[in-house]
C-alpha cells in the first residue's frame, strides 16, 4: 500500500512553471482523493531554466526520494530530453547503488534513461505514466483505463494483468486552463495486434521510448549522450537481453519512418532482436505513421518467427496502462492479455 508519493523532475522542469499550475492543482487533488500524501522533492518545482541548468540537483532529488523513509513511491513529474546528464552524479561514486531501496518508481518517455539507470542499480521499476501527463490530465477525471492501473499500483504495489483499452484518445491541441474539464476526443480501439510470430510468448519486459533509445546511439540531439551512456555501461549487452521481451513506444515528436528505421537498426546492431523472445509496441499518438512503423519493424527485424505484438496502450498515447519491468510476463495476443508473475 502506497501512502506517500515523492514527485521528482528528472528531465524537464515544466512542473514549476505558472502556466501548468492549474494542472498541478488538479493532480494533487486527485492524489489526495485517493488517500495519498504528496511530497515534492526540493528542486521539482524550480522551473524549466533552473532544472535544465542543474542536473546535479535533479540527481540529488532522486537520491533523496529513495533515502526518505516516508516516501513509498517515486513518481516522475514528466519526461523531457536530457536526464542522461544525471549519470555522473549517480554513478561516479556509486551514489545510486547506495541509495536505492525497494520502492515503486514510475515514469515514461525520457525517463526511459532513468529506468536503465535503476536496472543497473538492481531495482525493478514500472513504466507507462507520469504525474503531469496522466494524474494531472485536464479532463474531469483521469481516463478510466489509466486510473485503473494507477490505482492497482498504489493499492497493491504491483500490476497483475494488462488488457487492451476499448478506446483511444486524440492528443489535446492545447493544454491551457481553458481545457479544464474538457473531455478527450475518443475513438474505438482494436486491441492487441499480432504483427508476426507466435501469439503466445514469455519473458521479462524491458525497454521504453524508442526516441530516447535512439539517442543512446545517436548524438544528433545531444552530442555527448552516446559517449556518456557507453562510459557508464547504460545499455545492456546483447546477452543480457536473453529471456526478455523488448518494449518500444514512440513519443509526441512522431518521428519519421526513416528515423524509426534508424532506431530499430541500432537495436538490431546491438544484438537485441537476436536475443529477445518477443517485442511489444505501443500505439503511436493519433495513430500517426502506424502502418509505416509496422513495415519498418518487419523489415529491420528480418525474422518473421520473432513475435511482435503492437497497439498496446502504453507510453505517450492516451489512455495508458502500467508495465512492470523485469517481472516475468506471459503474452497472449489471441486472448488479449499480458499476465505478470511475482
Amino acid at each position: 500500500m502506497i501512502r506517500t508519493i515523492g514527485i521528482v523532475s528528472l528531465s524537464s522542469g515544466i512542473l514549476g512553471e505558472d502556466f501548468v499550475s492549474y494542472e498541478l492543482k488538479i493532480g494533487v487533488q486527485r492524489l489526495e482523493s485517493m488517500g495519498l500524501r504528496v511530497k515534492f522533492l526540493p528542486h521539482a518545482l524550480k522551473g524549466i531554466d533552473y532544472v535544465k541548468a542543474h542536473p546535479e540537483r535533479r540527481a540529488a532529488d532522486l537520491l533523496e526520494a529513495f533515502r526518505d523513509p516516508e516516501i513509498d513511491m517515486v513518481l516522475c513529474a514528466i519526461g523531457g530530453d536530457d536526464t542522461y546528464r544525471l549519470l555522473p552524479y549517480l554513478f561516479d561514486n556509486n551514489e545510486l547503488q547506495s541509495a536505492v531501496c525497494d520502492k515503486v518508481f514510475l515514469g515514461f518517455s525520457d525517463t526511459t534513461v532513468n529506468h536503465f539507470m535503476l536496472l543497473k542499480a538492481g531495482l525493478r521499476t514500472f513504466y507507462g505514466q507520469s504525474f503531469l501527463a496522466d494524474i494531472c490530465e485536464p479532463g474531469e477525471e483521469m481516463p478510466p483505463y489509466s486510473r485503473r492501473y494507477f490505482e492497482e499500483l498504489i493499492f497493491t504495489g504491483r500490476i497483475r494483468e494488462i488488457k487492451p483499452s476499448d478506446v483511444w484518445y486524440e492528443e489535446r491541441e492545447s493544454f491551457g486552463p481553458e481545457q479544464a474539464g474538457v473531455p478527450l476526443v475518443s475513438h474505438p480501439d482494436r486491441g492487441f495486434l499480432l504483427l508476426q510470430g507466435s501469439p503466445v510468448f514469455s519473458g521479462r519486459i524491458f525497454g521504453g521510448c524508442i526516441d530516447t533509445i535512439h539517442d543512446f546511439f545517436n548524438g544528433e540531439r545531444y552530442a555527448d549522450m552516446p559517449a556518456l551512456c557507453e562510459k557508464y555501461g547504460l545499455f545492456p549487452p546483447a546477452e543480457a537481453w536473453k529471456d526478455h521481451i523488448l518494449l518500444l513506444e514512440s513519443s509526441e515528436e512522431k518521428m519519421s519512418p526513416e528515423k524509426y528505421r534508424r532506431a530499430l537498426t541500432y537495436l538490431k546492431e546491438a544484438g537485441v532482436f537476436s536475443a529477445v523472445s518477443g517485442v511489444l509496441v505501443g500505439k503511436p499518438m493519433d495513430e500517426t505513421y502506424e502502418a509505416e512503423y509496422l513495415r519498418e519493424l518487419q523489415r529491420v527485424i528480418g525474422d518473421p518467427a520473432l513475435p511482435v505484438v503492437c497497439n498496446l496502450n502504453i507510453g505517450h498515447a492516451q489512455p495508458k496502462c502500467i508495465i512492470p519491468f523485469e517481472t516475468e510476463a506471459e503474452v497472449d495476443a489471441v486472448n488479449g492479455w499480458i499476465r505478470f508473475g511475482n
